[in-house]
């Protein structure tokens, strides 16, 4: 009889999963980075599908801060309710994209630049919304405020590179009680503001028209091929708690239509993954990188694909962090094996990087791109002949043509090609 019984309980235990609802995916509290002055930027993310969607609250600081409460409000919401968030999706809540700007008690960064002013949006067709260093903002002012070069503010980098995987963004504003997606054709992005718009019980515009926008999040997330959308709430101090859940709950109904899956690419006919070929894109396509190489290498691991300058690796152990698609360390590699020699700058405590490098080194994207420096500058003997000042980084070697000026990334990809094929076995002579 106990074996009868036993035999009862566990038949029973096997069909038991299938009849309970499915278990909400995990919660998680991450810190995306560091605001300029060192405050964290962190992000409550719920679920685990493929489909990110990010909800970004207060870039303009104390002036939104409703927006601040706003998304907060919708993490307690959907901490109370896991299960809203399909299974497909991945939704992330950043609360406080700027809060220097919120300690401040203003809309800018800690430098006085207006974050939704900052992005590189070249990467659509729509040149009226092209990065501009003088920009139009709030009740009509025209100020100096967009940065001196596009992307150029940490808090603009962070966002970036944390949306690279993304589905769909919604970057929260306030106050003009209407939502519009990016400026440029993108249906996806308008299809998302609709439906935002209708279940909120906001006005749907398809462009904002008050002012130009030009270096918008929204439009450099369109660009890229991101679903983006701007709910403007409709007062400046109220978070619109109900309005905005019932906004974000219909976009999440319908995510399979409005939050398309990163799209891969194809660059002089090579396939290119969906995530390196956005990093490729926003962070200086064929000028910085070159052209691709060969197909990706794909491992559960992540993926890896040499370009001519450089190697773009993801790694998924490092899914949303800043780190998940970054270039690979050849620079260290490069150091080491001393391909441009220069043995005696290496290790040498100087301001680094230094001189002609410096600019480049911090409009390309700095640590986050091209890693730390490794070595002071220092003059080098190229295979062609030419004589190039050169500098060891993290990620990357630059080097400087002194007749030109020109500064690029050597040709690593090419290096870590070449020294690959050294290491390939040789084939077996044939016996006959």
């Amino acid at each position: 009889m106990p074996h009868l019984i036993l035999a009862i309980l566990l038949i029973a235990l096997h069909w038991l999963p299938s009849s309970l609802p499915a278990q909400a995916a995990p919660i998680r509290t991450i810190e995306i980075g560091r605001s300029a002055e060192g405050r964290p930027i962190e992000a409550v993310i719920f679920g685990d599908g493929p489909r990110k969607l990010v909800v970004v609250g207060a870039t303009h600081g104390a002036p939104e801060a409703n927006t601040y409460r706003l998304a907060l409000a919708l993490i307690d919401h959907f901490r109370a309710h896991p299960a809203e968030v399909p299974p497909d999706v991945r939704l992330v809540i950043i609360p406080l994209l700027n809060p220097d700007g919120m300690a401040r008690g203003w809309r800018f960064d800690a430098a006085g630049v207006d974050l939704n002013r900052n992005m590189d949006t070249s990467h659509d067709a729509c040149p009226e919304n092209d990065w501009r260093q003088r920009v139009q903002g709030a009740r009509g002012i025209v100020s100096d405020t967009g940065g001196p070069y596009p992307d150029s503010q940490v808090e603009s980098r962070l966002i970036r590179a944390f949306l690279l995987d993304a589905a769909g963004a919604i970057f929260l504003h306030s106050n003009a009680g209407l939502v519009f997606p990016a400026s440029c054709e993108h249906p996806p992005s308008i299809a998302m503001a609709q439906i935002y718009a209708a279940a909120a019980g906001y006005e749907y515009a398809r462009f904002w028209d008050r002012y130009a926008i030009t270096g918008g999040m929204h439009d450099w997330a369109g660009g890229l091929g991101i679903a983006a959308i701007t709910p403007e709430l409709v007062t400046g101090d109220q978070p619109e708690i109900a309005e905005n859940i019932a906004g974000l709950r219909a976009v999440l109904a319908r995510a399979a239509e409005v939050l398309p899956l990163p799209e891969a690419g194809l660059i002089h006919e090579m396939p290119v993954p969906a995530v390196i070929y956005r990093f490729w894109r926003a962070l200086g396509g064929e000028e910085r990188f070159g052209l691709p190489l060969a197909p990706a290498e794909v491992s559960p691991a992540g993926m890896r694909q040499r370009f001519e300058r450089a190697v773009i690796v993801v790694d998924e152990s490092l899914r949303d962090t800043i780190a998940y698609v970054q270039m690979a360390p050849l620079g260290s590699e490069a150091a080491v094996a001393q391909v441009y020699g220069g043995s005696e700058a290496l290790g040498r405590p100087a301001d680094w990087p230094a001189g002609p490098f410096a600019e480049y080194w911090q409009r390309a994207g700095g640590q986050m791109l091209l890693g730390e420096p490794l070595s002071a500058p220092f003059m080098t003997l190229l295979a062609d002949g030419s004589r190039q000042l050169a500098q060891y980084f993290e990620r990357a070697v630059l080097l400087l043509d002194p007749a030109t000026g020109q500064i690029e990334l050597a040709p690593l990809g090419q290096w870590d090609a070449a020294r690959a094929q050294l290491t390939l076995p040789l084939a077996p002579h044939t016996i006959r």
